[in-house]
């Protein structure tokens, strides 16, 4: 899969959601692919830089948070891998570099179509994956991102402006 950015909507809305997905990205320049998502709510797009995209949709929001009726969530992805755990973990390993030992950081973790571990048993088995000793669930200046979509797993390394959540966008307006 080569999908770098993931959207969530109300899935009773999916028209209107991909509309304005699509009316967003052009206002910033931005041409996309959607792909094939086996999840309800979700859409898979292909963009040029996906952090960059969620940066300028950030800005947007902030000064207009009415052009976002029906998408929730802006997600940049960077790796997909299985959703077994222990692939998970590994693919995680490997961000530690990129997380300084001063940096606060928290895992965020969304899964759909799985069922092998609950959120809780699953978020404790992949946070012994980063050895980083400042969690902060309130405040991070690193976000550990986990996407489940069924067998397929996403995981991007975020720092705070490069996740939109529109709701709390808009509960700060």
């Amino acid at each position: 899969m080569k999908a770098n950015l993931l959207v969530t909507y109300e899935p009773a809305h999916r028209s209107r959601a991909m509309q304005e997905v699509r009316l967003l990205l052009e206002e910033i320049d931005e041409k996309a692919e959607f792909e094939e998502s086996d999840s309800e709510g979700v859409f898979l797009l292909s963009v040029s830089d996906s952090k960059h995209v969620v940066r300028r949709l950030a800005g947007l929001c902030n000064d207009d948070p009415e052009k976002f009726k029906y998408t929730q969530r802006w997600v940049p992805l960077e790796k997909w891998v299985s959703s077994d755990v222990e692939q998970i973990a590994t693919a995680l390993a490997e961000m530690n570099d990129r997380i300084d030992d001063g940096e606060k950081w928290k895992m965020d973790l969304a899964k759909r179509g799985y069922d092998s571990l609950s959120t809780t048993e699953l978020i404790k088995r992949l946070t012994e994956s980063i050895d980083k000793p400042k969690v902060d669930l309130k405040n991070p200046d690193k976000i550990v991102k986990v996407e489940i979509l069924g067998s397929k797993a996403a995981i991007a390394l975020l720092n705070s402006g490069e996740l939109l959540e529109v709701a709390k966008m808009k509960g700060r307006q």
